[in-house]
């Protein structure tokens, strides 16, 4: 085993995550949700906790792993949520509601994000998590970078795709959608772009300027 694969698998196993959240996995896991590691969610809890977010928008719920970790670092945020599949959103209600979640925290919008977005209001949010359609997946972090507020983040899980997107044999429609968003953040005057190669990987995005 190499180092790199000896400190994976330690910081894996080392990477301790809470009953109500394991238990959202276990459901996510039985409908096919694909939920996101607890590596990954981690780093979502200290992210919202370092921006001390109050408002927080996740496109793709899942079955409510994400948002646990999220509220987790974020104990006063609203989340909202946007889904267009009624059993994931309704395992997510679930999982809030065994997590003793308020209702009050968590506004659920059953619908395509591409038609929910346009309606939210600009710089208006701290957190902005794209976990959604990765065929629209620059898409939805262009409207990300216009919710958040200046300083807020943009996060992209998944952002390797499984490791195809460090394959330069890999040229397929999403692969290639995920490498020009690394490119194009890289190279953006408008944030500050960091990737974490944890878990699935994970594209953070602060916004430093206002979108046009």
């Amino acid at each position: 085993m190499s180092e790199h694969d000896a400190n994976a698998r330690y910081i894996r196993e080392a990477t301790a995550e809470p009953d109500s959240i394991a238990r959202a996995r276990s459901r996510a896991d039985e409908i096919g949700a694909a939920p996101i590691s607890a590596l990954v969610g981690a780093q979502y809890a200290v992210l919202a906790a370092a921006v001390n977010a109050r408002t927080i928008v996740e496109i793709g719920t899942g079955a409510g792993v994400s948002g646990l970790w999220l509220l987790r670092g974020a104990p006063h945020a609203v989340l909202t949520s946007i889904d267009n599949e009624p059993e994931h959103l309704a395992a997510a209600r679930q999982a809030f509601a065994d997590a003793r979640i308020p209702t009050t925290r968590a506004r659920f919008i059953t619908g395509r994000a591409a038609d929910v977005l346009p309606r939210m209001n600009e710089g208006s949010y701290d957190i902005v998590l794209v976990d959604a359609d990765p065929d629209n997946v620059i898409e939805y972090v262009e409207h990300g970078l216009r919710l958040v507020r200046t300083g807020g983040i943009v996060l992209v899980p998944r952002i390797l795709v499984g490791g195809k997107v460090a394959d330069p044999v890999q040229r397929d429609a999403v692969t290639a959608a995920y490498r020009s968003l690394i490119q194009e953040t890289q190279q953006s005057q408008a944030v500050l772009a960091s990737i974490s190669s944890s878990g699935e990987g994970l594209l953070q995005l602060i916004s430093v300027t206002e979108a046009d």
